[in-house]
């Protein structure tokens, strides 16, 4: 007698935005696909720290232009009082500078609220599924940009995280080779995406090997 499969349990996701129509229609979207629900709602930082600490949501999409604490220091309090929650930033603008500081912090996407009802999707899902990924919808001009001051020439350590990264190895296990945070290793993979131009670790990895010599 064969079994059947149990369904995977729904995508818990809390916003945190202080545009109510904004949230409305972010809610929306969500609620109409199968896999996914809205477990809280925030209109600033304060109040989403307090939602993410009672619901413990698997995603929580932050808005990054919020009255009262700064962004980076909302994503610090997501992080410390439910680690287990992906954190994916919403943004009207690319920020590098801003990137890289959230990256370090552990968030795991930068989104720009121009992206496509389909790539919003993608990226929760994404950020639920594959929480070693980084998914950045920043443009390449913005990565390379002169307010994201990166050399052209990969350190040592970035080399070494990227010929982890093509051998398919998770931030976790890089982590763990290398004897550093997982902050660290999307650090180095947000850098490393900006000095060659990369928009995914599989663009980032063809284009590390296109570079090297031989």
């Amino acid at each position: 007698m064969r079994r059947t499969a149990m369904p995977e349990a729904p995508t818990r996701v809390v916003l945190v935005d202080d545009h109510a129509l904004f949230r409305d229609g972010v809610k929306q979207i969500l609620q109409f696909e199968e896999d996914f629900r809205i477990v809280g709602e925030a209109a600033d930082g304060a109040a989403g720290v307090e939602v993410v600490q009672q619901t413990r949501p698997d995603v929580v999409l932050l808005d990054v232009e919020m009255p009262g604490a700064h962004v980076t220091e909302t994503a610090a309090r997501i992080r410390q009082v439910s680690p287990e929650t992906k954190i994916i930033i919403l943004s009207m603008h690319d920020e590098p500078a801003l990137v890289n500081r959230l990256v370090g912090l552990g968030v795991c996407g930068y989104l720009l609220k121009s992206v496509t009802r389909l790539e919003l999707l993608s990226a929760v899902r994404s950020a639920a599924r594959h929480p070693d990924q980084v998914i950045l919808s920043v443009s390449r001009e913005s990565l390379m940009s002169k307010d994201n001051p990166v050399p052209d020439t990969l350190s040592t350590r970035e080399r070494e995280v990227m010929e982890l990264t093509a051998k398919a190895m998770s931030n976790s296990q890089i982590a763990a080779r290398l004897n550093i945070s997982e902050a660290t290793v999307k650090r180095h993979l947000y850098n490393v995406f900006g000095k060659l131009g990369a928009v995914s670790r599989i663009d980032a990895v063809n284009k590390y090997y296109n570079r090297q010599p031989g």
